[in-house]
């Protein structure tokens, strides 16, 4: 661990200074945690007017994250460890980290590094103008490809026009909260965690500062496209009712659409002594009807499958083991 560039005193300042605490899921991160630790042991020595504490969540890894978050703990204390049973998700390591949280402010990212730590003082010099939320406001995507974007894209873009612009366009998971806001979030105990929505929710004080998302620094990306569209999905439905009022609307539309048909083919009939048009046309409409019929079915079951996951009511994470907390 030679040239790791942190440093192993801990906090030994007085009771004034103000406490931030880092929350940082770690996911197979053992190309990362290294880096990640130095850059954050130069951000915490470069702002003296502040303690620091990095709660590191190791997420369930099947590599050497975990060992190597020990040796990061024994050189520098600031930096706490909690281990998950398995892997809940970016959210779920989220969640775990704010509710071991003391800080009087939560700074949330993710350990590639793609959430630079360097943005921190920025951070906080908006929390000191009075700002409760500050999120980093994504200007451009570095290191991702065509596919990634467009997901990003489409759904900032469907959050936007469903949740009537709650979710902030190109808003990340890397924040500044403070204590009031995360712990009006960690009181809410709903399954279905959109983090980011949740944050979004509860309001408060909030800004953007806009910053470029580099790549990542070393390791394979964990947001696969199947993956970020599930969480993406719930993500949605977990704060949008709307698709639920489209079938309705729908419904509506159809309804009196097929009224205003039945009549014009009675008064065809009655008028030119035809029948109803032929069976080709009846056979698409209906084969249209069955069609909206089950896509108003999946988006139904969509929403039982979230209610289902809350009535369980199986917490949110299982925490396994605890270093310097």
């Amino acid at each position: 661990m030679e040239g790791l560039g942190v440093k192993g005193t801990g906090s030994t300042t007085g009771a004034a200074r103000k406490l931030i605490s880092i929350i940082v899921p770690a996911y197979n991160e053992t190309e990362c945690v290294d880096e990640l630790a130095r850059r954050l042991g130069e951000v915490f020595d470069a702002e003296p007017a502040y303690d620091f504490e990095a709660i590191i969540v190791e997420n369930g890894s099947v590599d050497d994250t975990w060992a190597k978050l020990l040796t990061i703990h024994e050189i520098d204390p600031r930096f706490k460890v909690l281990k998950l049973a398995r892997n809940f998700r970016m959210d779920g390591g989220l969640t775990a980290g704010l509710n071991f949280a003391s800080g009087d402010a939560a700074v949330l990212m993710t350990a590639d590094l793609q959430d630079p730590p360097e943005l921190i003082p920025a951070f906080l010099r908006k929390w000191e103008e009075g700002y409760e939320n500050v999120y980093m406001t994504v200007s451009e995507r570095q290191g991702t490809g065509p596919l990634r974007r467009f997901n990003s894209e489409a759904f900032y873009w469907l959050a936007g026009k469903l949740t009537a612009g709650a979710i902030p366009k190109n808003a990340s998971d890397f924040r500044l909260v403070d204590r009031k806001v995360y712990e009006t979030v960690v009181t809410m105990q709903e399954r279905n965690r959109f983090v980011r929505g949740l944050f979004a929710w509860v309001g408060f004080k909030s800004v953007g500062v806009e910053h470029e998302r580099p790549p990542r620094f070393g390791g394979e990306s964990k947001a696969h496209s199947l993956k970020v569209l599930d969480l993406a999905s719930k993500g949605i439905l977990a704060h949008s009712y709307l698709p639920l009022r489209m079938i309705t609307i729908t419904g509506m539309v159809i309804s009196a659409a097929s009224l205003i048909g039945l009549v014009a083919a009675v008064i065809q009939f009655f008028v030119f002594g035809v029948p109803f048009a032929g069976y080709g046309s009846i056979i698409g409409l209906m084969l249209l009807m069955f069609g909206l019929m089950f896509l108003f079915l999946g988006v139904i079951s969509e929403y039982i499958a979230l209610i289902y996951e809350e009535v369980k009511q199986r917490p949110n994470y299982v925490v396994s083991e605890k270093v310097g907390l």
